[in-house]
C-alpha cells in the first residue's frame, strides 16, 4: 500500500498543476489573454479520482492475517491471505493477525519479569494466600466476532482469565495449590475460560494456560518450605515401607503356599495309606471268616515277627514253665519255638 500512496501523491500533485495553472491563465485573461480550458481541467480530476479509486479498489492479506470486509458498515466476506479487490469509498477492509498464537501473562510482565501482585496475589479454599502467576495462549477463530463483538477484546480476556482463576485457586487448599493440583488447575481455567469466552461470542480459541510459578508469599515461603521438607520426608518413609512391604508380602506367600501345598500333599498321602489299610483289613476279614484259626495263628506269628526284628534280647516265657528262658541272638521266633 505504500507504493499506492506515492502514486497517489504523484497524481495530486499533477491537479495541483492544472489549477495553478488555470489560475495563472485567469491572470493573463485579466490583461487580455485566453484562459484554461476547463475540459482539461475536468479531465484531470477524472483522471485523478479514476487511479485514486483503482488504487484503492485492490488489496493485500499477508499470510498471518485475515481480512474482515465490511459495505457501509456491513459485514460481507472474510479474505483469506493473497490479493483481493474491494468496492473503492464503498467496502472497508480490517486485517486481522488470525494465523499468529497471541499470548497474555498475568502477575509479571514479559519483558521486565516485574511481578504484579495485584494480579497475582489470591486467597485459597483455607483462607491462606498463594502467589499464582501464569500465561495464557490463544487464537482468533472466528475474526469478524474479534473486531465487533467487544470495543477491547485482549481486556476482556485478561478479566475473565483473572477471574476464573481466582475462582478456581479460591475452591483449592493451598497444599494442592502449591504442589500436586497445579496441572488440574491450568486444566480446569482454561475450560471454565473458553466457556464464558463462548458466551461472549468473542471469536476466541484457547490454546493453552500454564501456571508458569506457584509459590507462598514471601513472608510466610520459609514455613512452607519447611512443610514442603517435611511432607517429602513423610512420602519417603512411605516409599520404603511400600517397598519392603513388596518385597515381604511375596516371599511369606510363598512359604505359605508351599507349606499348604506340603499340608496337602501330606493330607492326601494319609488319606490313601488309610485307605490302603482299611483295604488290607478287609482282605484279612475275608480270609478269617473262611478260616479262623489259621488267619488269626498266621496274624499272630507275622506280628510277632515284625516286633521282634528289631529286637536284641528276646525273653520267652513258656506258661508250663516256673522260671525264665533266655534266648541269645537274633533268631526267629518260629525256630525258638521248634527248639
Amino acid at each position: 500500500m505504500g507504493q499506492g500512496n506515492g502514486d497517489f501523491d504523484q497524481y495530486a500533485e499533477k491537479v495541483r498543476d492544472i489549477f495553478s495553472a488555470k489560475k495563472k491563465g485567469n491572470g493573463r485573461s485579466g490583461g487580455g489573454g485566453a484562459g484554461a480550458d476547463p475540459k482539461k481541467i475536468l479531465l484531470g480530476i477524472l483522471i485523478f479520482i479514476a487511479v485514486l479509486s483503482g488504487l484503492k479498489a485492490f488489496y493485500t492479506v499477508e499470510a498471518d492475517e485475515e481480512g474482515v470486509v465490511t459495505r457501509f458498515g456491513k459485514y460481507i466476506h472474510t479474505s483469506q491471505p493473497g490479493l483481493h479487490f474491494k468496492v473503492p469509498w464503498v467496502d472497508q477492509v480490517y486485517k486481522v493477525k488470525s494465523k499468529r498464537r497471541q499470548e497474555e501473562v498475568f502477575g509479571y510482565r514479559a519483558r521486565t519479569r516485574e511481578q504484579v501482585n495485584s494480579e497475582s496475589l489470591m486467597l485459597t479454599g483455607d483462607l491462606n494466600l498463594a502467589d499464582v502467576e501464569w500465561m495464557v495462549q490463544y487464537e482468533i477463530s472466528d475474526p469478524w466476532r474479534f473486531l465487533f463483538r467487544a470495543a477491547d477484546v485482549r481486556k476482556a480476556i485478561r478479566d475473565v482469565s483473572m477471574s476464573v482463576m481466582r475462582r478456581v485457586v479460591g475452591d483449592r487448599l493451598v497444599g494442592e495449590v502449591l504442589t500436586t493440583g497445579r496441572m488440574e488447575i491450568a486444566t480446569h481455567v482454561k475450560d471454565l475460560m473458553q466457556e464464558t469466552l463462548d458466551q461472549y461470542d468473542l471469536g476466541i480459541r484457547l490454546t493453552t494456560v500454564e501456571l508458569q510459578s506457584v509459590t507462598p508469599p514471601d513472608r510466610v515461603k520459609a514455613a512452607f518450605n519447611d512443610v514442603n521438607a517435611a511432607k517429602q520426608e513423610q512420602e519417603q518413609a512411605i516409599n520404603r515401607a511400600e517397598r519392603k512391604y513388596n518385597s515381604i508380602i511375596p516371599e511369606a506367600r510363598g512359604k505359605a503356599e508351599q507349606q499348604i501345598a506340603e499340608a496337602q500333599a501330606y493330607a492326601k498321602e494319609a488319606v490313601n495309606k488309610a485307605r490302603g489299610d482299611a483295604n488290607r483289613f478287609k482282605a484279612q476279614l475275608t480270609e478269617y471268616k473262611k478260616a479262623p484259626l489259621v488267619t488269626r495263628k498266621r496274624l499272630y506269628i507275622e506280628t510277632m515277627e515284625e516286633v521282634l526284628s528289631n529286637a536284641s534280647n528276646v525273653t520267652v516265657v513258656d506258661e508250663g514253665v516256673k522260671g525264665l528262658m533266655p534266648i541269645y541272638g537274633q533268631l526267629p521266633v518260629a525256630n525258638q519255638s521248634a527248639k
